[in-house]
């Protein structure tokens, strides 16, 4: 009986220590899916900022198309 004890024991121990892993673990995973989240939003908000400084660039040009166009 004393021997089943000390190996259930042991038994629980050793589970344990795997789900404390599996938490770290699953905190490690929720954290990096967070930064890439964080990274893909900051490379979204520079591609818009590429993009309306694409579109100012075009409408500057149009704009002094149709001017020297008119002239």
């Amino acid at each position: 009986m004393y021997r089943n004890c000390i190996a259930l024991i042991a038994a629980l121990s050793l589970s344990a220590c795997g789900l404390a892993e599996t938490a770290a673990t699953g905190a490690t995973v929720v954290q990096s899916e967070a930064e890439a989240a964080k990274q893909a939003h900051q490379t979204e908000q520079q591609v818009q900022q590429q993009v309306d400084a694409a579109q100012q660039v075009d409408a500057e040009q149009r704009r002094r198309a149709e001017d020297n166009g008119a002239n």
